[in-house]
């Protein structure tokens, strides 16, 4: 370890899998104890499946393989209540708190925007809107509390920087995120406290390899597979690649949440392969 965060402890949402994972076993090598928790369970109308209790487990047990603590609990970034629970409960444990990863998301089902049904727009500003407003929420008063700074990161999407037709919802959700982020950096900024959001293109988590996600991209083959989705993924980016991997956006994630980036705050970070500027 060369120990870019050494002795920090970082909140990471939808911590069981996927980005959230990896954002929690990056820190965790460079040296941060890790508040992860999941809401570990399908979600209705989402186009991925959802993780699970075995999954948040997983987690757990490759952070502690790296000799960090590491506190998990189930909670849904919908409800303020059961997260502020979950994060009083791992500061009380690991004794302070430093970064903060609002991670957890879904990519929900794509319509016109007119045709969106009420629930399921609702359902994604919900999750990936509110639910990273309650994470700096729930997480805010215990970094100031610290009096030594912070770092909370918001992941977005490239979809946060551009439109993209039939997901309307997501990416009002990912825009969202932008406003809140400039809000909460000026507002913390007397405090130490920065604030920032990351904007990956496809990553390659099961948000995006599904079956449901190739047939959306691929709908005039009856029964796409991987493969058929792999050019149709690399056409959004400028960069030849169809996806980046996890830790592309977790190394994103250790240098904004590291003291090597100590005066930036307020940014949009795109991690995109190109994808924004296409």
């Amino acid at each position: 370890m060369s120990g870019r965060v050494e002795g920090k402890v970082a909140f990471i949402s939808g911590a069981a899998r996927g980005q959230g994972r990896s954002h929690a076993i990056r820190l965790a090598e460079e040296g941060a104890n890790i508040i992860a928790v999941d809401i570990a369970a399908e979600i209705p109308d989402n186009m991925a499946p959802g993780a699970t209790g075995e999954d948040l487990n997983e987690t757990v047990r490759m952070v502690e393989a790296l000799g960090r603590r590491i506190v998990a609990m189930k909670a849904d970034v919908r409800d303020f209540d059961a997260l502020k629970t979950a994060v009083d409960a791992g500061v009380a444990e690991l004794g302070r708190l430093d970064i903060v990863v609002a991670n957890a998301g879904i990519t929900g089902l794509t319509h016109l925007g007119e045709d969106f049904p009420e629930e399921q727009w609702q359902t994604m500003i919900d999750i990936n809107l509110s639910g990273a407003w309650h994470s700096a929420k729930a997480a805010i008063p215990h970094i100031k509390a610290g009096g030594g700074g912070g770092s909370i990161l918001l992941i977005s999407s490239a979809a946060g920087l551009r439109g993209f037709p039939r997901a309307a919802h997501y990416s009002a959700a990912k825009h969202g995120l932008v406003g809140l982020m400039r809000t909460l950096a000026l507002e913390l900024a007397g405090d130490f406290i920065r604030v920032n959001t990351i904007h990956p293109t496809q990553v390659s988590t099961e948000m995006i390899l599904n079956d449901s996600m190739y047939r959306l991209f691929r709908p005039d083959l009856e029964n796409p597979t991987i493969e058929d989705f792999r050019p149709a993924s690399q056409s959004l980016n400028a960069i030849p690649v169809p996806w980046v991997e996890p830790v592309d956006i977790s190394n994103a994630v250790l240098f904004l949440a590291s003291d090597e980036a100590r005066y930036i705050t307020g940014v949009a970070l795109p991690v995109d392969a190109g994808a924004v500027i296409k």
